[in-house]
């Protein structure tokens, strides 16, 4: 009857254990979108942009890039950039958490010895006990009391609920993210180095220009000295003129800075210290940006590197909450241990009777009390969530600067043609204003402000050049392109 009654109370505390186990709060769970528009409404077609099914993104870096002075640095950035050494090293930590993760679901084996002593008291339960007893063959118990033993030991948690199975794969989901971290950082510095390169030959044609420019207006303050001494011109003339070579001499030693300052940064980039950089600047306004065809902004989706991060880490996020789940349903662990074991080491050696094995099980889960569950599961949906918004917000990012980029470069090519023919309209205002002030028939004001305009005319065009051939780049790394 007593084992009957005992039955019926472990059936019944079963059941109870189930049905509060399989009792999991409600969430709201968000859902991602995956919808974008079916092309990129600012871009205007042109003959530097195509909008069909060809990507620019599938063209590698060393195509699209074909300055050989570029791909050298870009190699060698990609070798040797502690940035992204760094985030290699991140790698290597997730790919060990797919490694722990996975012996987390198999059984943990321990091969060990132990010994230990203990000295009791007489008028105890133990000791009284051990008083009396005799050992076979003659032998008493030791005291104080000594235990050696030697043996293996095991646990495993059963993994039921596939709860580790699955934080194994979200850890693996993970390291593929981390493998899109490290693509979209390669993409990025590619664009970098790109930029700072055509940055650093702009600079370098305004130094020429400046420089240039130093010697008309040294020609001409050397012109209005002469003219001051003819009584033509007055002392007014001669100082505005000398303050007009002092400024663009400042000027020339700013471009200096600027091309040290961005020397080291491409250096830095490279993961090198401070060095020449080759390059070769007289072509820099025959270069033209690379034609880029934009394809069809679902293309986003599997080209660019960090929405496929954004993607990878969602998916780990939805797997959190299953894992979080699982805390709700009971768990079933096994331990067992085989050895050998005696008050003293003569003994080990006596089988069977120095042997010494085990065997158990348990099952448990929560019953009440389970704010701290709930608290973990809460918290996984809401983290779901968050994945969730990131990512939509990493697609819309990537299409809103496609769209930038490619209308940019439509807008830059127009703006050059503007500012080619402004500059070239200002190089014979220079040469006429010189003509007419050499004969006094022109005031040195014309003659400074002519000058003046058509250094930044010439300024403005080497800018735009620059910002065209930056847009083409960006418009790659928007695309996703340069990581593969």
């Amino acid at each position: 009857m007593l084992k009957k009654r005992i039955y019926q109370c472990l059936g019944a505390a079963s059941l109870a254990l189930a049905v509060g186990a399989c009792k999991t709060p409600e969430l709201v769970v968000k859902n991602e979108s995956r919808n974008v528009p079916a092309s990129y409404s600012t871009a205007t077609a042109t003959s530097a942009t195509s909008l069909d099914s060809a990507n620019t993104a599938s063209v590698q870096w060393k195509q699209f890039f074909t300055d050989p002075n570029l791909q050298a640095l870009i190699g060698t950035a990609l070798q040797n950039n502690q940035e992204l050494n760094i985030t290699l090293q991140e790698i290597e930590i997730a790919k060990n958490e797919i490694r722990a993760r996975q012996g987390e679901y198999l059984p943990f084996v321990r091969l060990g010895a132990r010994a230990d002593a203990e000295k009791v008291g007489r008028y105890t339960l133990q000791g009284a006990t051990e008083e009396n007893i005799d050992i076979k063959e003659g032998r008493r118990t030791p005291d104080p009391l000594t235990n050696f033993q030697v043996g293996a030991f095991a646990t495993w948690e059963v993994d039921i609920w596939h709860k580790l199975r699955n934080a194994r794969k979200a850890a693996a989901i993970r390291y593929l993210a981390t493998v899109e971290g490290k693509n979209f950082m390669v993409t990025n510095l590619i664009a970098e180095i790109a930029n700072s390169y055509y940055e650093l030959l702009a600079y370098d044609n305004q130094l020429a220009i400046v420089q240039q420019n130093i010697g008309i207006q040294t020609n001409a303050l050397e012109l209005v000295k002469f003219q001051k001494e003819s009584a033509r011109a007055t002392e007014l003339a001669v100082k505005r003129f000398e303050a007009q070579v002092q400024h663009t001499r400042a000027l020339q030693f700013k471009l200096q800075q600027s091309i040290v300052e961005t020397e080291n940064r491409l250096n830095y980039l490279a993961g090198r210290y401070p060095q020449p950089v080759a390059r070769n600047a007289q072509s820099f306004n025959d270069r033209l940006p690379a034609t880029i065809q934009a394809g069809s902004p679902a293309q986003l989706l599997a080209n660019r590197p960090d929405i496929r991060q954004a993607e990878q880490q969602l998916t780990a996020a939805k797997i959190d909450v299953q894992v979080a789940r699982a805390n709700f349903y009971p768990s079933l662990g096994i331990t067992g241990g085989v050895g050998l074991a005696a008050f003293t080491p003569g003994l080990l050696v006596s089988s069977p009777q120095s042997l010494l094995y085990a065997l158990g099980a348990d099952l448990a889960g929560p019953l009440f009390n389970r704010n701290g569950i709930k608290a973990f599961y809460y918290n996984a949906n809401a983290l779901q969530t968050q994945a969730v918004y990131r990512y939509e917000k990493t697609v819309l990012n990537a299409y809103v600067e496609v769209s930038n980029q490619v209308a940019s470069i439509s807008n830059l090519a127009q703006s050059y043609d503007a500012k080619a023919k402004e500059v070239a309209a200002l190089n014979q205002s220079v040469e006429i204003s010189n003509s007419l002030f050499r004969y006094a028939r022109a005031d040195y004001t014309e003659v400074l402000f002519t000058q003046r305009d058509a250094l930044e005319s010439k300024f403005d065009l080497i800018e735009t050049r620059m910002q065209q051939l930056n847009a083409s780049v960006n418009v790659y790394r928007a695309l996703g392109g340069g990581w593969k």
